[in-house]
C-alpha cells in the first residue's frame, strides 16, 4: 500500500499579464518576467505535474491517476478532476467566462467545464476584481457588449488578503492587477474572452475574443454566491471551510503545533502558502515549506501535521 505524500513539481506558464511575484513571494525558478501561472497540482494535458518522490518519482500525476487509481479512492473519470494554480496578476486579466460541463463536452472536444474558486494570498492596496455583471436580460447584455459599455456592465469588487470567492461556470470575471491568488478549479483549460482592454501581444496582435461563446454560456442575470465560512479548532490546526460545492470542498488551515488527521477515503490536495512543517505517516517524516504542493493519497488512513504554516487544502466532492 502506498503510504507517503505525493510531492509535485510545479509547471509555469508565461502570460501577457504575468510578472515576477511567483519568484519574489515563493522563490520559484520562473522562466520569464511575465510568468503568470504556477500550475501547482495538475493532471491536465496542457501542464501535467511531475511527482518528485517515492516509487512514482518522475511520473506524471495523470499517469498515477491512470495506473494507480487506488491512490485516489477509485474515483471515477478519465482525467484527474482538479487543478490548483497560483496566479500572479501583475496587470489585469482579460474579462472572461468559462462553460459548464455540458457545453464543454459538446463544443470543446470533451473538455470539462470550469467552475473555480479563489483565495487571495496577497494584493496591492486598492486592488479589485470583476465578478458578475449588471445586465438583467440577454438583450441588455448583448447591447452593452456591442457598445463597449464595460463600466455599466461589469461588477467590480474590492479585495484584500484572505478574501475568498466562489466562481461557478457561467460567471463573468477578471482578476485585477496587483493580485496573487490561489485558484482551485475543475481540471479545464477552456476560457472565453469577452474583453481584453484592446491590448496587443508581443507580435503586435490583439488577442482573440470569444463574444459569441461567452454570451451563450454566461449566466443572465448574474447572482452573487455568498460564501459562509465555517471555522473550527482541531488540536493545533485552525480550519476554515471556505466552500463545499458540486466539484470541490476547500479549506484554509492555520497550523500552530500539531494535529492528527484522517483522509476518510479521500485524496487531499495541499498547497502551503506560508511557513513550514512536517507530515508524519507511519513514523516517516516528510518536510514541507512555503510553496510546497502535495497530495495525501486515500491509501494513507491517518497522518500528522506539525509546524507553523498556512495552507489551502481541498478534495474532490
Amino acid at each position: 500500500m502506498y503510504s507517503e505524500p505525493l510531492f509535485l513539481k510545479p509547471i509555469f506558464k508565461d502570460r501577457i499579464w504575468g510578472g515576477t511575484a511567483l519568484q519574489e513571494k515563493f522563490h520559484y525558478d520562473i522562466p520569464s518576467e511575465t510568468t503568470g501561472e504556477c500550475w501547482a497540482i495538475s493532471g491536465h494535458k496542457n501542464g501535467p505535474s511531475i511527482i518528485k518522490n517515492g516509487p512514482l518519482a518522475g511520473k506524471s500525476l495523470q499517469y498515477a491517476w491512470d495506473q494507480h487509481r487506488e491512490l485516489f479512492g477509485h474515483e471515477q473519470g478519465e482525467q484527474f478532476p482538479l487543478l490548483v494554480k497560483i496566479l500572479d496578476a501583475n496587470t489585469d486579466l482579460s474579462v472572461q467566462v468559462h462553460p459548464n460541463d455540458d457545453y464543454a463536452l459538446i463544443h470543446e472536444q470533451g473538455e470539462l467545464g470550469k467552475t473555480e474558486c479563489w483565495y487571495v494570498i496577497d494584493c496591492d492596496e486598492g486592488a479589485e476584481l470583476i465578478l458578475g455583471h449588471y445586465a438583467k436580460t440577454k438583450e441588455e447584455l448583448c447591447s452593452l457588449i456591442e457598445e463597449g459599455q464595460w463600466e455599466q456592465l461589469l461588477k467590480k469588487v474590492p479585495i484584500q488578503p484572505g478574501d475568498f470567492f466562489y466562481v461557478p461556470s457561467g460567471t463573468v470575471h477578471a482578476i485585477g492587477k496587483g493580485t496573487l491568488i490561489l485558484e482551485t478549479q475543475q481540471s479545464s483549460d477552456t476560457t472565453y474572452r469577452v474583453y481584453d482592454y484592446d491590448r496587443i501581444d508581443e507580435n503586435g496582435q490583439k488577442r482573440e475574443l470569444h463574444i459569441k461563446e461567452s454570451i451563450q454560456v454566461m449566466s443572465i442575470p448574474h447572482e452573487d454566491f455568498n460564501v459562509k465560512p465555517i471555522t473550527r479548532q482541531n488540536e493545533g490546526l485552525l480550519e476554515k471551510k471556505l466552500v463545499g460545492e458540486t466539484y470541490f470542498t476547500v479549506f484554509h488551515g492555520a497550523l500552530h503545533g500539531e494535529v492528527e488527521k484522517e483522509t476518510n477515503g479521500k485524496f487531499l490536495l495541499f498547497s502551503c502558502i506560508s511557513g513550514d512543517g512536517e507530515i508524519k505517516v507511519d513514523n516517516k517524516l516528510f518536510p514541507f515549506n512555503k510553496g510546497s504542493h502535495f497530495i495525501i493519497p486515500s491509501t494513507v488512513n491517518e497522518f500528522k501535521l506539525s509546524g507553523k504554516a498556512q495552507f489551502i487544502y481541498s478534495f474532490s466532492s
